[in-house]
């Protein structure tokens, strides 16, 4: 059994197949789905999807790139989307440097006050970290996401800021990048980071992993990154498989 921990299949490249799409993934052996809203629309849709499929879940919450026409109301819409059983994280949140836009006082004001959210709904949370690290790690700090957990989805930095994540007690979301020639940052982690500590995603269409590289990504390809994981470590890949399905059921709960 493989757990999917951070997927879009509500993105519109799969309009055109998206029942066929994840009938594969499920063929491939991924029995468990967070999809995950990046807005307050595709907050909707991932929960509208948990309706439509078997063993989907869903994480509400507003990536950093969105946040710029936040406002309390919004907040108050999240918190009413976690009434749902089906909803299991707040997600994704974070903070966003490459891009200029919104300002990162914008970025860091509605990442605090996601944490927040989470910490009263008692929920985990999917952070999204782009060349922003240290502001990451500081306000986690400063809003006690301790005390909610999560994961470091798609993560991206060295193994020192790896120890210091692992050490707020947050697990490490290892997607396609790991199978990346240029990906040994990322495979530095993984060998560094202890298995229980990881847990598989995608991040579907996006970042595809080799040998699908380039092409749009699906949770269909969940067993590349294990075998890679696997291949790392110098372990077989069904132990992998069964230590990272173990540990999103530890965040999630066993839905």
């Amino acid at each position: 059994m493989i757990y999917e921990t951070h997927t879009h299949f509500d993105d519109k490249a799969f309009d055109n197949d998206r029942d066929d799409a994840v009938k594969r993934a499920m063929a491939a052996g991924v029995t468990r789905f967070i999809n995950v809203g990046s807005s307050m629309e595709t907050s909707r849709t991932s929960i509208e999807l948990t309706r439509r499929y078997t063993g989907f879940c869903a994480a509400v919450g507003v990536h950093p790139e969105e946040t710029g026409d936040l406002c309390e109301d919004d907040m108050t819409v999240l918190a009413e989307y976690t009434n749902d059983d089906r909803v299991v994280a707040i997600g994704e949140i974070g903070l966003d440097y490459y891009w200029d836009e919104p300002e990162r006082d914008i970025q860091k004001r509605w990442f605090a006050r996601q944490l927040a959210l989470a910490r009263k709904v008692r929920l985990p949370v999917i952070i999204h970290s782009r060349e922003a690290a240290a502001d990451t790690y500081d306000i986690l700090r400063s809003e006690r996401a301790d005390e909610v957990g999560g994961i470091m989805h798609c993560y991206s930095y060295g193994v020192e800021m790896a120890k210091q994540f692992l050490d707020l007690g947050f697990c490490l979301g290892v997607g396609g990048v790991v199978t990346f020639k240029n990906g040994r940052k990322l495979k530095e982690v993984v060998e560094y980071a202890p298995l229980e500590r990881i847990v598989t995603e995608t991040d579907s269409p996006y970042m595809a992993p080799v040998p699908m590289r380039g092409k749009r990504n699906s949770s269909e390809y969940l067993p590349f990154i294990i075998e890679e994981i696997a291949k790392i470590n110098g372990m077989d890949a069904g132990e992998v498989e069964e230590v990272t399905f173990n540990n999103a059921v530890r965040i999630f709960g066993n839905i």
